[in-house]
């Protein structure tokens, strides 16, 4: 596995990591108030601060070009809502096959992962194809590169899988097979704290 799309298995961050990324995501967050309005750092602090388990996560997005921020907050269950919000799809996630099936059918130039095992891997799930269109709608991403997205089981039971850009002022929704993979296609995750 190259270090690009390896998955860290180590949960615990050294006191230089974890304030290196508390440090990245505050400033995105400060920077980027579009995404995420009337929302404070300091309410976002005080939950990382109780779910410290969510910071590896965290730290794998970031670590693989995912650039987390805020997009939101679910009053119901008093959750702050991160999606990957890198102008494109992250370098770290890229090149891979949908899933594990769609890998392992592969006879010939298998890559070296897939998006769903990644994403459980890092504790983040992949973006809906709802999600991704929301995500759209504060900023515009992915115009030269596609994102996978959560693909529907009678989808990807035919062998099929979804993936979403932003091309013509427009989200693109396409579907392509379980087993392709592309150097300018990832995913986005999406993780809620």
């Amino acid at each position: 596995m190259t270090k690009r799309n390896k998955i860290s298995n180590k949960n615990d961050l050294s006191l230089e990591q974890l304030e290196g990324l508390l440090s990245a995501l505050k400033a995105r967050f400060e920077k980027n108030v579009n995404r995420h309005q009337g929302l404070e750092w300091e309410n976002v602090q005080a939950k990382l601060d109780a779910n410290t388990e969510k910071l590896w996560s965290l730290n794998e997005m970031e670590r693989t070009g995912g650039e987390p921020d805020v997009v939101g907050y679910d009053e119901k269950k008093d959750e702050y809502i991160l999606y990957d919000c890198s102008a494109e799809s992250p370098k770290g996630r890229r090149s891979v096959c949908y899933d594990r099936e769609g890998l392992e059918s592969r006879k010939k130039h298998q890559p070296e992962n897939n998006a769903i095992d990644m994403a459980t891997a890092m504790g983040i799930e992949l973006l809906t194809e709802e999600q991704y269109r929301a995500l759209q709608k504060i900023e515009n991403v992915d115009m030269k590169t596609s994102s996978w997205v959560q693909t529907p089981s009678d989808i990807r039971k035919l062998g099929g899988a979804l993936f979403c850009d932003y091309r013509y002022g427009h989200v693109f929704v396409y579907h392509n097979g379980a087993s392709s993979y592309y150097s300018v296609r990832g995913f986005r995750g999406s993780l809620r704290v």
